[in-house]
């Protein structure tokens, strides 16, 4: 890997990363092209974007489960080629699909995790009890984890990452809520605020816009290898408007006549939302604009901006909603 010069490592940071491209294929096909990251201590940032955008070989080469083509990075304090050892004894990994093992119990998970760590049988209890307790998995503990719902998976899988990891720590959670029910989110959600809220620095990629704009101090958008935008919700909203005015047309040709100009689009229902400050004299103006014959326009609200407009308005996906 080609490590470009940059200005040194940021004391403030738990991770930092320069200049990062991977290529995977033949012929190679790009899926990082320049990534550069600088994520504080402490809090969620979640990197967000859709399936292919590189989320995952971010972490990937993050996490030294990989190594980038060229570029630089640092977690911890660490660099992840030179000091790959001294990284993942700082960080917690959890992938998309919950990995612990169905047969043995909750609680024997923990101790094996506990064990292999080089815990002493009664450190290793001790330490099984308190994670079991934390993620609320106290009763379910002698039950084997096949048994399990898929929120109470993830969260001891989480648990299982927490066994010999220092805290804070880094944590990687890569699509923790994939698959998951409503109700098994807002669970893990709550395991995410309680890492950050105990000083824990948490990466959390997601494709649900949702989770992100809940969860994240901070967010980047990745779209095809690179980051499209960076910032807080509120930043990211307000630079498509922080409102969204929703027309629906009287006709087709209307529809059409107007659809350039907007980030939402539903052609079943004829509907389209343009950005808008949200102000009333805004609004008259862009009513008057879009319709000055009354005809175009059947009914319109408007609403908050929401991450789903952003990622339409900055990224290139926003052509395949047109």
């Amino acid at each position: 890997m080609t490590v470009p010069h940059h200005s040194g490592e940021d004391a403030t940071a738990a991770i930092e990363a320069y200049g990062l491209t991977k290529s995977y294929g033949k012929p190679a096909v790009r899926v990082l092209d320049g990534i550069d990251l600088r994520i504080a201590r402490g809090g969620v940032f979640s990197l967000l974007g859709p399936n292919g955008a590189g989320k995952t070989t971010t972490v990937r080469i993050l996490a030294t489960l990989t190594e980038a083509d060229s570029g630089t990075a640092r977690v911890a304090g660490y660099d992840v080629v030179a000091d790959r050892s001294a990284v993942r004894r700082s960080i917690s990994l959890t992938g998309q699909f919950a990995a612990v093992d169905e047969v043995q119990t909750g609680e024997e998970n923990l101790r094996m995790m506990a064990r292999l760590t080089g815990a002493s049988r009664s450190a290793a209890r001790r330490r099984a009890d308190e994670l079991l307790e934390r993620f609320d998995l106290t009763a379910a503990a002698r039950r084997p984890a096949a048994t399990y719902s898929g929120g109470m998976r993830r969260r001891l899988d989480l648990a299982a990452g927490l066994v010999g990891s220092p805290e804070p720590g880094v944590f990687f959670l890569d699509e923790p809520t994939t698959g998951l029910d409503p109700r098994s989110r807002q669970q893990l959600w709550e395991v995410v605020r309680d890492l950050a809220g105990r000083g824990a620095t948490v990466l959390l990629t997601t494709q649900y816009l949702e989770e992100a704009d809940r969860l994240a101090d901070r967010i980047a958008l990745l779209n095809k290898g690179r980051i499209a935008a960076e910032g807080t919700a509120a930043e990211l909203k307000a630079r498509v408007g922080g409102h969204r005015l929703d027309l629906v047309l009287t006709s087709r040709a209307a529809y059409l006549r107007l659809a350039g100009r907007a980030l939402h689009h539903s052609p079943g229902t004829l509907t389209l939302g343009i950005p808008t400050d949200g102000s009333a004299a805004q609004v008259r103006a862009l009513l008057d604009e879009i319709d000055p014959t009354g005809e175009a326009v059947e009914r319109f609200t408007v609403h908050g901006a929401t991450l789903d407009d952003v990622f339409l308005a900055l990224t290139s996906e926003a052509s395949a909603h047109v």
